[in-house]
């Protein structure tokens, strides 16, 4: 697999669409929330976009992905349903996960993304766990594992990367450090706060890249993964982002200024990539124009779709709680 871009039109727009599509997926969602129709946590993903989708690019097919419970921007930046991932988020039968897993807990099997996960770097061991299992039934297939820089705090961390290097498992490590685990700033947390450092402590390869540049990140998965595919070792990347909106919609963001929040959002990566474009002939606004209308019907199908779903019977309610009973008859 190669390590390079081909930096045409058409992957530019493509990488531009892509993030639109979590920002104002985003930006739904909030209102959807405000209207009582998404009940519970909700944590948005917005100015972290070019992180997920430079990585979900570089990806294969049958590559996997184990997210964080900031996971709607990594699952549609995978393929997973708009309508599927909305129509979840409402509690309806027609979501990804029976309308039983929410905001945080999106699954689809067949796209191979593997949650969402609501436990701080719980993902860790799962990816080490999916990687051990690919590679003996899936050769060449690579696990992505996303966490914040919060989930470096836990053992898990450090006893899944010294595992994954002991074993030498095909994990792509993406920390998205966003530089507060939750309301903790990383120097008041880490002593180390170049976290891309310490996989370098169990000999695994690591860099830190630009988390707020698309093709930064994209560029710095191919590195990643050409490697991964080429020596079946894991890699690590550090992705320097930031979150504009609050940890979760309960937080008051009493832990950071405005002045901090507005100083970033000058490097919002769909602005910096639509500003680039621009200025190196590479759009046109007719071309901007079609792509934000593009993405605006899409939104309105998933919204209309979601909001025609269907709750699941009371009935039914019992089910996959425990297991069926035809299915305990059958075991020895």
């Amino acid at each position: 697999m190669s390590d390079k871009i081909h930096l045409d039109r058409a992957h530019l727009h493509g990488l531009y669409r892509n993030m639109l599509r979590i920002r104002r997926f985003e930006a739904k969602c909030v209102e959807l929330y405000q209207a009582q129709k998404i009940r519970g946590f909700l944590h948005l993903y917005d100015g972290e976009e070019a992180v997920a989708v430079g990585v979900m690019t570089a990806l294969e097919p049958h590559d996997a992905v184990v997210a964080t419970y900031r996971e709607h921007g990594h699952a549609l930046a995978h393929g997973v349903s708009m309508n599927a991932i909305l129509a979840e988020m409402l509690g309806k039968l027609e979501g990804c996960c029976r309308g039983r897993g929410g905001s945080m807990h999106l699954f689809d099997g067949k796209r191979r993304f593997f949650g969402g996960n609501a436990i701080v770097g719980g993902g860790l061991p799962l990816a080490a766990g999916i990687a051990m299992a690919d590679k003996r039934l899936r050769p060449g297939a690579v696990t992505a594992c996303f966490f914040g820089e919060g989930a470096v705090g836990e053992g898990v961390f450090h006893e899944t990367l010294n595992m994954a290097e002991l074993w030498h498992l095909p994990v792509l490590f993406v920390c998205e450090n966003n530089l507060y685990a939750m309301g903790v700033p990383l120097q008041d947390s880490e002593v180390e706060t170049d976290i891309w450092r310490k996989a370098r402590a169990y000999r695994m390869p690591a860099e830190q890249v630009d988390g707020m540049d698309p093709v930064q990140m994209e560029a710095a998965a191919r590195r990643a993964l050409a490697h991964i595919r080429e020596s079946g070792g894991p890699y690590f990347l550090e992705a320097r982002t930031y979150r504009f909106r609050a940890h979760s919609m309960f937080d008051t963001q009493a832990y950071r200024t405005r002045d901090e929040i507005e100083g970033w959002k000058h490097l919002d990566p769909i602005e910096r990539l639509r500003a680039w474009m621009q200025a190196n002939h590479q759009i046109t606004d007719s071309e901007l124009q079609a792509i934000d209308a593009s993405v605006a019907a899409e939104i309105t199908a998933a919204e209309a779709f979601a909001q025609a779903g269907t709750l699941e019977p009371l009935e039914a309610l019992e089910r996959f709680v425990l297991m069926d009973r035809v299915v305990q008859e059958a075991l020895p």
